[in-house]
């Protein structure tokens, strides 16, 4: 008698247990779903300096347009060829290349440094152009060592065929390869000061002045910030890459493909803050896709890492840093249309030179 009835029993709570493992598997995905809506970039990663171990990301490996974080590279191989003290002459070609404001004029004189905060600073893609002159002769053997130089510091999946950022076949790069880039960055004191830097005066040797304010608008939000860089053009949407300290650790997020420039800063400040939170709870790396051809790629590369299955981890904000940004529910609700119509603006422009397309870089 008990033995049917403890049968009985049995029989009942059977069918509960598979219902409640069921639902706590559909929640997990669910909640799979919204943390993967809660990055609005094509691409991100959060890295840990030290180790370059992925602590929480979106594509990290899926290749796409570098815009002006390229400048980095370029001010990585100028260091490593030429003293910063000396001085270039801005050639015709390097005066005529699409750029933001200010302008630099053919047959003007400016110390390495000078361009380089030029280039690091605002993104003025001549000032790029006459640094690779200065070193190499011609931009095109200059590129040719920028691209063994990425090679050399563990960036495989970036290529490079300007010095400035501006798009063309085969320029691409990858958000973790661009946060180990980062990560190279930083050994560089000269680097490291100017993407540290607000605002600045620069003069030419012929006697001009120009007024240089750093794109990077987390600089105004907290000292502990060691600074980053911003690119964008109409390929590669808004991008970003920064490096920040928190107690013993160095973290660097790196961003993609942004729609809407504020959302730089939103998902990077998510970014250090979920990093900071995996760190310190010793949590598992949550790394995800958004495209099946994205997972292969990314185990592969990386079976170094523990990939978790999308482990949701409690997020807090990094340090004294605010959102510059503050999101709108209504405002975050229409990104995807946001981003489907520059898409499809995008692709109607393609018959556009592409000299006439990036002439508007906001780098």
């Amino acid at each position: 008698m008990g033995k049917s009835r403890a049968k009985s029993h049995e029989l009942r709570v059977r069918p509960f247990v598979r219902g409640l493992f069921l639902l706590v598997s559909f929640y997990s995905l669910l909640v799979t779903s919204v943390f993967a809506d809660e990055l609005s970039a094509r691409a991100a990663v959060v890295i840990d300096s030290a180790s370059e171990r992925i602590l929480y990301a979106k594509n990290p490996n899926l290749k796409l347009p570098p815009a002006s974080t390229t400048k980095l590279v370029t001010a990585i191989t100028v260091l490593e060829s030429i003293n910063p003290d000396a001085v270039a002459t801005v050639s015709e070609n390097a005066a005529g290349t699409p750029s933001v404001t200010p302008r630099l004029r053919a047959g003007e004189k400016y110390t390495v440094r000078d361009l380089l905060h030029l280039a690091l600073m605002r993104s003025v893609n001549s000032a790029a152009v006459a640094l690779a002159e200065a070193v190499a002769g011609t931009e095109d053997a200059f590129v040719s060592m920028m691209n063994d130089r990425a090679m050399r510091m563990g960036a495989e999946n970036a290529r490079f065929i300007n010095s400035s950022g501006l798009p063309g076949p085969g320029q691409h790069i990858t958000a973790f390869d661009l946060a180990k880039i980062m990560k190279e960055s930083l050994k560089y004191p000269l680097i490291r000061e100017i993407i540290n830097t607000r605002a600045k005066e620069v003069f030419s040797v012929n006697g001009r002045r120009v007024f240089v304010k750093n794109t990077n608008q987390l600089l105004w939000t907290d000292d502990d910030l060691y600074g980053g860089k911003t690119g964008y053009t109409r390929a590669a949407g808004h991008c970003f890459v920064c490096a920040a300290k928190k107690g013993n650790n160095t973290l660097i997020a790196a961003v993609l493909g942004e729609s809407v420039r504020d959302n730089l800063w939103d998902d990077s400040v998510m970014l250090l803050s979920k990093g900071y939170d995996i760190l310190e709870q010793k949590a598992e790396p949550a790394i995800y896709f958004t495209s099946v051809s994205e997972r292969p790629v990314v185990l592969a590369s990386y079976n170094k890492h523990k990939v978790a299955g999308h482990k949701k981890v409690k997020a807090h904000k990094y340090g004294k840093v605010k959102k510059v940004a503050a999101k709108n529910k209504k405002k975050n609700g229409s990104h995807a249309n946001i981003a489907g119509k520059k898409k499809a603006k995008r692709s109607s422009g393609k018959n556009l030179s592409v000299r006439k397309q990036e002439s508007t870089d906001r780098s």
